[in-house]
């Protein structure tokens, strides 16, 4: 049985508050006041449940130097856990009052990014819960920055919020300046939400996206256009989503959808990246050769240099 610490791979799925190591949250929070929040409910909760403890969790995160330990903290655990690239993600609007403002707040996390002891990409997200126009607003930041370490685009929070053709134009300016089109959906939503980011949104990869699995012809369409999942186990059951023995890798895999694995908020989730392909082999069932072939596609549908993807595949094989 392969030690899948050992097994070269990419983070394509870490929102930056979620990131944070539970210690390092308790220190922030009493350097700053802050009360840390209860832990998540093992139980199905709502988005509500979630969101308002990451809320207060990111009330902790309230300087650069708390920016850049956050990720130099986060690249260490990943790194430790096999992985060889890591793409961080980021809302610039959450961090702005405290850092001074959006470009302010963005060029925090880029300064941590590029200190971080693994090779680190920047996704900047808007929210679903926002209008399109302040997310043309913060693609046009990124857009700025895509040569000095952002690397993509999305929408995070909850999808059900949004109208997917009204983003088209905030995706369109981060495509002209090369960036990765990463939307989530399928979390909530169901398949169709999933087509629409692709056709509308240009989606490069999907955040989630397991409702996919639910519609062949959505299937057809991502494995045809090469789109790739970002599947986080442990994000699903706290939510009623998806029992972990019921998430469908298997079923994507099978259709040829490109499938990567991550962990999306670890400080709540309490998972890190080896835990989230340990429970692709222990719960899902999936062979040593099939997490190979998920660690290959997060680092092959990655923002990482070729070089970086290079290497880093030549360990998978090695």
């Amino acid at each position: 049985m392969r030690d899948v610490r050992g097994l070269a791979k990419a983070q394509l799925h870490l929102h930056l508050t979620g990131a944070m190591r539970p210690a390092t949250l308790l220190e922030l929070a009493d350097r700053h006041g802050i009360t840390v929040p209860p832990p998540l409910p093992t139980t199905a909760g709502t988005w509500a449940d979630f969101q308002d403890r990451y809320d207060a969790s990111r009330q902790a995160v309230r300087t650069p130097d708390d920016v850049a330990r956050v990720i130099a903290e986060a690249a260490a655990d990943n790194a430790a856990d096999g992985c060889g690239w890591l793409e961080i993600q980021v809302d610039p609007t959450s961090y702005a009052p405290v850092l001074g403002g959006l470009r302010e707040a963005l060029e925090a996390v880029l300064r941590g990014a590029a200190a971080a002891p693994i090779p680190t990409g920047v996704v900047v997200a808007s929210s679903w819960a926002r209008s399109p126009a302040h997310a043309t607003t913060l693609a046009r930041l990124a857009a700025e920055y895509a040569n000095a370490g952002v690397v993509g685009f999305g929408l995070s929070n909850d999808e059900r919020h949004g109208t997917v053709a009204e983003f088209a134009p905030a995706f369109r300016v981060a495509a002209d300046a090369g960036l990765l089109a990463v939307p989530h959906s399928g979390f909530y939503t169901g398949a169709d939400h999933v087509r629409a980011c692709v056709e509308h949104l240009g989606a490069t990869r999907i955040g989630h996206g397991t409702a996919a699995a639910r519609d062949p012809a959505t299937l057809e369409l991502l494995a045809e256009r090469r789109v790739a999942l970002e599947i986080c186990p442990t994000s699903y059951p706290p939510f009623g989503v998806h029992e972990l023995d019921a998430i469908p890798v298997r079923t994507l895999l099978d259709a040829g959808v490109p499938v990567t694995i991550s962990t999306d908020d670890p400080l709540l989730f309490g998972v890190g990246l080896a835990g989230q392909y340990e429970i692709c082999r222990d719960v899902l069932g999936l062979t040593d050769a099939e997490l190979a072939v998920l660690a290959a596609a997060s680092i092959r549908h990655s923002a990482a240099p070729r070089a970086v993807k290079d290497d880093l595949l030549a360990k998978i094989n090695g």
